[in-house]
């Protein structure tokens, strides 16, 4: 029976369903960092407007900056207004982009958005949650090689491989593999919607395909991602030159879009949760690239729950030879 796994971790809390295999089916993480979150009803301030009547930029009560769209009748730059949050902050290389929200009665009742407990909870899929004293479940199911997946942007599967691209339109998924070219879209339609459930892709997808001539195959192709992809969301049939759009309901931002929107903080969060594991006893020593043991010093909070949880000291050591992927982490008595 599948359930989820949830986990309280340093700076983040992860989740990752799985099912009878102990495999992944779909995983999710929201940062200690996330300032609001979709679902809450806030007040805010309208700053600025970009095209009046319809859009604007308004800052909420935490200091956080919104896209408010459309613009409800009557109020101007400067005003107070109660909105709802229908996105939360999506990060990406260079420029975040700015959550989204939409105006509501100003008798609305004030509400926080759901936390990530919370929405698996809601899933009515049990839930177990999991103590740094107990087995790593989420690392014997694969964990590490998801955020990897997720970081690189590619995955394999039998007779091919996935590589997932980021742009602030959409996400793009192109497949490629040995695979006579029949067989290599189906099996890629099959391997992309499990990658998209994985990740926990929204918005605008496509998926790129290869060629095929017959409108059977690209049927079969389409059946393929249904299978592995669960409601709701809405696609286009596969066209002549093997392309796919889907449309996923988008509220918060997905693994890859976290990890590789900041791969230092990434870096750097990863390697609090194996510091929290690594065996042995006494002072745990961090070594990684000097921008990833910046952000550590940069939370002394970060580094007193951890010396809390595990009742030692955690030493810090910046190497500028290992990349930020290459972090590691050591105990002084083995």
């Amino acid at each position: 029976m599948a359930e989820w796994l949830f986990e309280q971790g340093i700076g983040e809390t992860r989740a990752a369903l799985v099912d009878d295999d102990d495999t992944i089916l779909e995983a999710r993480i929201e940062r200690d960092s996330e300032l609001v979150r979709a679902g809450a009803v806030v007040r805010a301030r309208l700053t600025r407007q970009l095209i009046p009547g319809r859009r604007a930029i308004i800052t909420l009560d935490g200091g956080e900056e919104a896209l408010l769209e459309p613009i409800p009748a009557g109020v101007t730059e400067g005003a107070t207004l109660t909105v709802e949050i229908l996105r939360g902050r999506i990060p990406e290389p260079g420029r975040a982009k700015l959550a989204k929200a939409r105006g509501m009665p100003d008798e609305t009742p004030l509400v926080a958005g759901p936390n990530l407990q919370k929405r698996i909870a809601a899933t009515g899929i049990p839930v177990r949650t999991l103590s740094i004293n107990g087995l790593d479940l989420l690392e014997a199911a694969g964990w590490s090689e998801l955020l990897e997946e997720a970081e690189s942007g590619e995955a394999a599967f039998p007779g091919g491989n996935l590589r997932l691209s980021l742009t602030p339109a959409m996400a793009l998924i192109d497949v490629d593999g040995t695979l006579p070219p029949e067989q290599l879209a189906i099996a890629g339609a099959a391997a992309a919607g499990r990658m998209i459930r994985r990740f926990g892709l929204g918005g605008s997808i496509g998926i790129d395909l290869p060629t095929v001539a017959g409108k059977a195959e690209r049927i079969a192709a389409a059946a393929a991602l249904d299978g592995t992809l669960p409601q709701p969301f809405e696609r286009t049939a596969v066209n002549g030159f093997g392309f796919l759009q889907i449309i996923r309901r988008r509220t918060q931002a997905a693994i890859p879009e976290l990890l590789q929107g900041d791969r230092a903080l990434a870096a750097a969060l990863a390697l609090l949760r194996r510091a929290e594991r690594a065996t042995g006893h006494g002072a745990r020593t961090v070594t990684a690239a000097p921008q990833v043991i910046a952000r550590i010093e940069s939370q002394s909070a970060w580094i007193a729950a951890l010396e809390r949880r595990l009742g030692a000291q955690l030493v810090l050591r910046a190497d500028a030879t290992l990349a930020i992927s290459a972090g590691h982490v050591s105990s002084e008595h083995p």
